[in-house]
């Protein structure tokens, strides 16, 4: 019996998991960035998103900080799904602009391999 079972389980396909990771900088990192140079105007919206109001009673009173992310298109948008991913529901966020990413932020970072501190980040099209 414990033979037929093993040929029967032999004859599954193994199902791989692929996942891809970018480096701060490449076109398809998606994540936190350093907020160095972001004006209002490389922004998505003008004002941070925040989905768990009352991030400013955080331990002793300490205000927490906003954060810059680029987002894969549709999650600044429907950011109360996404949130959990980048471990940003309690916090402000600044949702930066994909041209300044791609054309201006990017592309100093790929100038600079020595300063590809920021890890990577995941594509994921959902």
């Amino acid at each position: 019996m414990l033979a037929g079972l093993a040929t029967c389980l032999g004859a599954v396909p193994a199902q791989a998991q692929v996942g891809v990771t970018f480096q701060l900088g490449q076109p398809g990192y998606y994540g936190p960035i350093n907020p160095s140079g972001i004006g209002l105007n490389q922004l998505l919206y003008p004002q941070p998103v925040i989905i768990q109001p009352g991030y400013w009673n955080w331990g002793s009173g300490r205000t927490v900080q906003p954060i810059y992310l680029r987002v894969p298109p549709g999650h600044a948008k429907n950011w109360r799904k996404h949130c959990q991913r980048y471990q940003a529901c309690n916090r402000p966020v600044y949702f930066v602009q994909d041209s300044w990413y791609n054309d201006a932020y990017g592309s100093r970072y790929r100038q600079k391999p020595y300063d590809n501190k920021g890890g990577g980040g995941k594509h994921d099209d959902d």
